[in-house]
């Protein structure tokens, strides 16, 4: 039998199955249809908690780091297939790194400037930074300050700014980060669009959820806008008004500053570091799925970042939905066809319980129906 190539590349199936767990279930109801078909598996993640396990595998850097308020924390980064150092904010800057403790007044990204500074020093030239489940609201400047970025006050004094001191920031040099990451990409995921002030900027946004009352929000957003000026004036770099600035207490907007990175959709980014590209040459299928498919996950999300890749291709792509599939849409999208996992209707409690075999078991249909359709045509 002719050699045939199915690319599987899903999202989890958020607190039900991780995107790993997915990608088997699916490629067992591939085998149960035709043994004979090989499977690529890309778990795929949005770029928050859970993209470097997706990305990476076991291929993980493990140190420690600076946590958010300087104690010492056990943290890590992978490296994916094509060599990528991938790293979760979260992983040195999380909201459970600061639990009982939370303050973004006084919380630093410093640690996950010392993920990039390890990797960059390990002669690696491409960085994905995901900008999920951060405590911090210091619009970067901790992760540029571990990278060589120097922040000085009014008085020459240098220090590293946290949300409640950005205020304090006259002079932003960047000489010494500029040397240190001459040659290297650093790719900023972020899916949100949040400026990184205002009424929906990071402060009034997010901050609540970190542990500010109603006068730190006020003072976190001043000392966004007061860094933002600041920004303009050393850097001659404007992201007052930048779509995503906001992501992560501003990281959106201090990694594109003071590190030239380049905010970029999670997934775009994703595929990228996974070499989602490479397989396409010889694919003749692609499935990927989610818990809950809706329009949601037709702007910028995994099927839809998955679909722009296929775009110039005939290749089909069939998405496999946790439950009742909203495809208004979807088939504009490129999307080939959508299908339901649950085949009856059940409690989500069961239908959890059963969501492995119910991916099987359809993954396994389409591909019957697939190959059969195509051996007649």
């Amino acid at each position: 039998m002719e050699n045939k190539l199915v690319i599987i590349a899903p999202d989890s199936f958020k607190g039900t199955l991780s995107a790993s767990q997915v990608c088997e279930a699916i490629e067992k109801g591939i085998k149960s249809a035709d043994n004979n078909i090989k499977t690529v598996k890309i778990p795929v993640a949005d770029g928050g908690e859970g993209t470097v396990s997706a990305l990476c595998g076991d291929n993980i850097v493990r140190m420690t780091v600076s946590g958010p308020f300087g104690e010492c924390v056990d943290s890590f980064y992978g490296i994916s297939p094509n060599g990528t150092a991938v790293i979760e904010m979260a992983a040195a800057a999380g909201l459970p790194l600061a639990e009982g403790k939370l303050n973004p007044m006084t919380a630093s990204t410093f640690g996950v400037g010392e993920l990039i500074l390890h990797a960059v020093k390990s002669g690696i030239h491409k960085i994905a930074v995901g900008l999920g489940g951060s405590c911090t609201n210091d619009a970067g400047c901790g992760i540029a300050s571990a990278l060589g970025v120097r922040f000085t006050d009014s008085d020459g004094v240098e220090f590293v700014p946290v949300g409640g001191t950005l205020s304090r920031v006259e002079h932003i040099d960047t000489t010494a980060a500029e040397k240190l990451l001459s040659g290297v990409q650093i790719d900023i995921m972020c899916d949100i669009d949040n400026p990184l002030y205002g009424e929906h900027g990071a402060a009034y946004v997010f901050a609540p959820q970190k542990g500010a009352d109603d006068r730190a929000v006020k003072i976190l957003d001043a000392g966004l806008v007061h860094i933002s000026e600041i920004i303009k004036r050393e850097l001659g770099f404007d992201v007052s008004e930048m779509s995503g600035g906001g992501a992560a207490g501003g990281c959106g907007a201090g990694l594109a500053a003071f590190l030239k990175g380049r905010v970029r959709s999670g997934i775009e980014v994703v595929l990228d570091a996974s070499g989602f590209d490479g397989y396409l040459r010889n694919a003749e299928l692609v499935i990927t799925g989610e818990g809950h498919f809706d329009s949601q996950s037709i702007n910028g999300k995994v099927a839809d970042g998955i679909a722009g890749r296929l775009k110039n291709s005939e290749i089909p792509l069939v998405v496999l939905a946790g439950g009742d599939a909203e495809v208004s849409n979807a088939y504009s999208k490129g999307i080939t066809a959508v299908f339901s996992i649950q085949h009856e209707p059940v409690a989500f409690s069961e239908a959890k319980e059963h969501s492995y075999e119910y991916l099987r078991r359809t993954a396994e249909n389409v591909i019957r129906l697939f190959f059969s359709a195509k051996k007649q045509n």
